[in-house]
């Protein structure tokens, strides 16, 4: 048992960083999308630098505002440090004034989480390192 055991629990842990990764790329995308249709619905603001903008930010969503767009789940917005990661990840975004936002997407915990880091911007373009560092927009591009 002990030696079936020792096989299967790396490759099982494997498999989970990858289904963690995975969501991660489809949060990313999620929140591109997101930031996208936030940007076009209101054009005086632009793209917004705060993921709790683009939920319902305890608010109704009977009609969306500025600050509670509606545009992702509530679980999504929260998973901002490494405390509160949505599979295993979190999510850094920021407004740039040349890239229109940028979005980091961390490893709550490196190595067992998640070995992959990623980066987004108003591009849409996912982006991602595997050596531990932070992914920027020289990173290769997910495939």
């Amino acid at each position: 048992i002990l030696i079936i055991a020792a096989i299967a629990i790396p490759n099982l842990l494997r498999s989970r960083i990858a289904v963690n990764e995975a969501s991660a790329v489809g949060s990313m995308r999620t929140i591109n999308t997101a930031e996208t249709t936030y940007n076009s619905t209101y054009p005086t603001i632009g793209y917004t630098g705060t993921l709790v903008n683009l939920a319902t930010n305890g608010g109704s969503c009977a009609t969306p505002t500025s600050t509670t767009a509606c545009l992702i789940d509530d679980t999504l917005s929260k998973a901002t440090t490494a405390a509160t990661p949505k599979s295993g990840f979190y999510f850094t975004l920021t407004a740039s004034s040349s890239l229109g936002y940028t979005l980091l997407g961390t490893p709550a915990k490196a190595g067992s989480t998640g070995v992959k880091n990623f980066y987004t911007d108003g591009t849409a373009v996912i982006r991602y390192t595997t050596d531990g560092s932070a992914a920027a927009v020289t990173s290769p591009s997910i495939q």
